[in-house]
């Protein structure tokens, strides 16, 4: 099997990279490194340096004929894509749809999307399903839900098969300190430089953490599984800003501050996504809880080169 893993040389996309080149399968990874690092790039995948909006991204898709493309690279800062909501959208929407077109033109197999629980907005729900609506209330939602719909029609047009993943919020090791969904590699990075934590609005907003290696067994379940389909890929454990506070202080032992400040425009307040789906249709669940998942991210976060 040939696979490719677009923004290979990223956070999620590196450690979805290593996972299949451990299984045997020919990787080849597209990363421009806009927030990717080479060193992230897996021995045995081969790395190309490409944008997913340009001409080149075609070619190489056309040229390698992939068996399988797992689409992860994309702009994930929520508060970048309030301030230029062109930019987010040049990449999360215009070149998504120039990835899927060449996976059309050169008979991918399956195309794997990196989608994300922005796209639901905040509904004030306890437990988000697959079949609430789509209300995202940033630009960053609106730029990862429209790949779905590009996705259903190139479906309908060429029979491109695919599987939707909607990501919770991510966590681990390679993160960068950037962007609202990075909120643990923020505090980490924090932590690291004696800096206060900064805490968006009283705390108790809640997030579904979700550490990056079971994010990584869900797409290797979606190889053979899921086709056209929505799936979420969480927890199912809602967790307060306090709370990941409390675990970061037992897991640091060191004293560190934490200031309370405004909320922010675009943020969402709470968000957790039932994974039952993901259970009866991929056969997977989390293998970590929050508090092991951030065990390991402290521990190998002393180590700059994972």
């Amino acid at each position: 099997m040939k696979a490719l893993v677009t923004g290979g040389a990223g956070f999620i996309g590196s450690h979805l990279a290593e996972a299949l080149a451990a299984k045997g399968i020919t990787v080849h990874v597209i990363d421009n490194l806009s927030t990717g690092n080479s060193q992230y790039v897996p021995d045995g995948a081969i790395w190309h340096q490409v944008d997913i909006i340009s001409k080149e991204a075609e070619q190489l898709i056309l040229r390698e004929r992939p068996d399988i493309v797992f689409h992860q690279a994309a702009q994930v800062d929520v508060q970048r894509s309030v301030a230029d909501p062109g930019y987010d959208a040049s990449i999360n929407i215009a070149g998504t749809a120039n990835i899927l077109q060449a996976c059309a033109k050169a008979s991918v197999k399956k195309v794997v999307y990196a989608s994300s629980c922005a796209v639901y907005g905040d509904l004030n729900v306890s437990l988000i399903d697959e079949n609430h609506p789509a209300q995202p209330i940033s630009f960053y939602g609106i730029s990862k839900w429209a790949p779905e719909l590009y996705l259903q029609v190139f479906h309908q047009l060429y029979g491109l098969k695919y599987t939707i993943l909607r990501y919770a919020n991510v966590y681990g090791p390679r993160q960068t300190p950037k962007g609202e969904g990075g909120v643990v590699a923020i505090f980490f990075d924090r932590i690291k430089r004696g800096l206060p934590l900064n805490i968006f609005g009283d705390g108790e907003q809640t997030r579904d953490f979700v550490y990056v290696k079971d994010v990584v067994s869900a797409n290797l379940a979606a190889i053979e599984r899921g086709d056209r389909q929505i799936i979420h890929v969480g927890t199912s454990v809602p967790t307060s800003i306090n709370e990941l506070v409390f675990m970061l202080r037992k897991i640091h032992h060191e004293k560190f501050s934490v200031v309370y400040t405004h909320e922010r425009a675009g943020d969402i307040k709470h968000s957790c996504l039932n994974h039952a789906k993901a259970v009866s249709l991929l056969n997977w669940k989390p293998l970590y809880d929050l508090f092991q998942g951030l065990y390991e991210t402290y521990q190998l976060s002393k180590d700059e080169s994972v």
